[in-house]
């Protein structure tokens, strides 16, 4: 991979098309029970596996597309940006964050506190990401955000809308309702200090990944797709 070095890229959400609130095309979310948290290595990122239902992870990538997504790019880390290549689509929507957080994330969060604040939810600003075969997003964190209200945002939300099969749902395997080729490779991966690999993470449909962000991130790069097509629903968890 071309982005090797140790520099902290820093990837805010600057620029892309953002289209106007809309919840029409959007899937019904249904609460989610017992959710179980699986932490990676004593550190603040962790995965929800099931968070989101297959036939909802499916529903999300039609109506993303149905939008239409926008190239991401950036001028590389000779200009001190993180590499990006991979297509997006923003959408404004306060009532879709809201659905989300309250399907099960909201009790996630019960328990988790930063600086004596408590988590309120999602930021409305909701991307989908899609990375075809050869795309990838290098080396960077994610930069903390100020919502007003003295809302700010401190955990990214990551949830997988294509990849493997959770565990669990091996019933599903003899589906042949599949349009996309089984995916290959596009694994989010954090760095130590030292630049060693802290965790690697595969795309799972449907699982959640969340860690924390701003100050605290850890360095991290979305791998490149070697088949299929990875698709991501990306938000933030908002403290007050």
């Amino acid at each position: 991979m071309a982005e090797t070095g140790t520099k902290r890229k820093r990837m805010g959400e600057k620029g892309g098309a953002i289209f106007p609130k809309t919840t029409s095309n959007w899937p019904a979310i249904k609460p989610k029970q017992n959710l179980h948290i699986t932490r990676l290595k004593d550190t603040d990122l962790f995965t929800v596996e099931n968070f989101f239902t297959p036939a909802e992870s499916k529903a999300f990538v039609k109506a993303a597309e149905g939008i239409g997504f926008a190239h991401q790019g950036s001028l590389g880390p000779a200009k001190g940006e993180a590499y990006r290549d991979n297509d997006r689509v923003s959408v404004n929507d306060p009532a879709l964050a809201d659905s989300v957080w309250a399907s099960g994330l909201n009790q996630l969060f019960s328990d988790i506190k930063i600086r004596g604040k408590a988590a309120v939810g999602l930021n409305p600003n909701l991307r989908f990401y899609r990375y075809k075969v050869g795309q990838r997003f290098g080396r960077h964190i994610d930069e903390s955000v100020h919502l007003g209200d003295g809302k700010r945002t401190h955990y990214t939300l990551l949830i997988y809308l294509s990849g493997g099969v959770s565990k669990g749902k091996n019933d599903l395997k003899g589906s042949k309702d599949s349009s996309l080729e089984p995916l290959v490779g596009g694994e989010t991966v954090f760095y130590g200090s030292r630049n060693n690999v802290v965790a690697e993470v595969a795309p799972t449909e449907g699982m959640a990944l969340l860690h924390i962000h701003g100050d605290k991130c850890m360095l991290h790069e979305a791998r490149k797709v070697g088949k299929g097509v990875k698709y991501v629903f990306r938000s933030d968890v908002a403290f007050a």
